[in-house]
């Protein structure tokens, strides 16, 4: 099973997910390739607690006839195996399509039950490419209202992607949008179902190529750092801007709560889920892997809907079941008194500042809205 992890932007905890849930279909027996695709910032070996990787994609790609097997590293955890990327190779980031091609092969016919390539942030054509190699990619994003609007983005970006490979160069439908772009339309004003219906009316057998594959096109998404149980209102609210405008169904595939322990295991070079495999953190991505150990014993299928509202109750309930954790764990550091008055004080202090972000963003996001309504944005 291929599951490409990607983000709309930097920061999300992309990353310590793939990573962190690579160990966990290995220790469920599975037999797992890490790939870090996050070409030109490449880290994942980091939170593996590898401190230093001698080649890796770049190598292979700048070295004629030099065997794919040969830059898989050996990780100190069961069944898992990490492909570095190479940050060092000047213009690495910069993939020819060549390349890319070569490389969406090798790393297709590696031998494993979990390939999971961690993606770089942002919505490039390599990251949108790499991310619809595979029908169930997931998407990691925040509660914060930037991070879902980037998070929508990155769905709107990969319908766009996936129509510029199904309609051919000199198609009326290529020609249609190529005519739109001449015009000073930018794609991320147009509102794709709309633009859908005028494709219909000219290409049909466009039209019905692009359906074929944007059925196929089944992704998921983490609901990441979440701080209180009402954080779980942003799902909903991806979920219904992005059938409504894209018209396409996005699986939740759970909820992360934020957690101070993963700093502590990062700076340990150790993950998280074996630094501390009980703490509230380390079981959300064990959910995870639970879920895609499932997806993979019932293979590939269309998308029931009844399942993906079934997906967006069991995050809610998860996020409710998390927050009691986080609130009986505390009470129990303060009855032990290995949590002081000081250090709640200061848990209390935190929360107020990420509060207080979360506000900051709020606003400046609305006055971006109202400032794209007065000048004619349509989704």
């Amino acid at each position: 099973m291929i599951i490409p992890v990607a983000s709309g932007k930097g920061g999300v905890g992309k990353s310590l997910l793939a990573a962190n849930l690579g160990i966990s279909l290995g220790e469920a027996g599975k037999k797992v390739i890490l790939v870090d695709l996050d070409l030109g910032a490449s880290n994942l070996h980091m939170f593996l607690g590898l401190r230093s990787v001698k080649q890796g994609i770049g190598t292979f790609l700048n070295s004629h006839h030099k065997d794919f097997n040969s830059i898989l590293v050996k990780t100190d955890y069961e069944g898992v195996s990490l492909i570095p990327g190479d940050a060092e190779i000047p213009d690495i980031a910069q993939l020819k399509t060549a390349q890319k091609r070569l490389l969406m092969r090798e790393l297709c016919g590696l031998d494993a039950d979990f390939l999971i390539m961690d993606l770089g942030p942002g919505t490039n054509y390599d990251v949108l490419d790499f991310f619809l190699v595979s029908q169930r990619g997931i998407l990691v994003t925040t509660p914060a209202l930037t991070s879902i609007l980037n998070a929508y983005l990155f769905f709107k970006n990969a319908v766009f992607r996936i129509m510029s490979s199904t309609f051919k160069s000199k198609s009326k439908a290529a020609l249609y949008i190529e005519k739109l772009k001449k015009d000073g339309t930018p794609l991320q004003k147009i509102y794709v179902v709309k633009l859908l219906q005028k494709i219909k009316e000219i290409d049909i057998d466009c039209y019905n190529d692009f359906t074929i594959k944007i059925r196929n096109f089944k992704p998921f998404f983490v609901l990441n750092m979440l701080v209180n149980k009402k954080d779980t209102d942003k799902a909903n609210q991806l979920r219904r801007s992005v059938k409504e405008y894209l018209d396409i169904d996005i699986e939740h595939l759970g909820i992360i709560s934020k957690d101070a322990a993963q700093d502590i295991a990062l700076n340990s070079r150790l993950p998280i889920v074996k630094y501390k495999p009980d703490s509230i953190l380390s079981q959300a991505i064990y959910r995870i892997a639970d879920k895609l150990l499932q997806c993979e014993s019932e293979g590939e299928g269309p998308l029931d809907l009844e399942n993906i509202e079934e997906s967006y109750q069991i995050a809610e309930m998860e996020a409710e079941a998390d927050f009691q954790a986080k609130l009986h764990y505390m009470e129990e550091l303060l009855h032990c008194g290995e949590l002081s008055k000081g250090d709640l004080i200061e848990i209390i202090k935190s929360q107020h500042y990420e509060i207080e972000k979360l506000k900051k963003e709020s606003n400046l996001l609305k006055a971006k809205l109202i400032r794209a309504i007065d000048e004619g944005f349509v989704y």
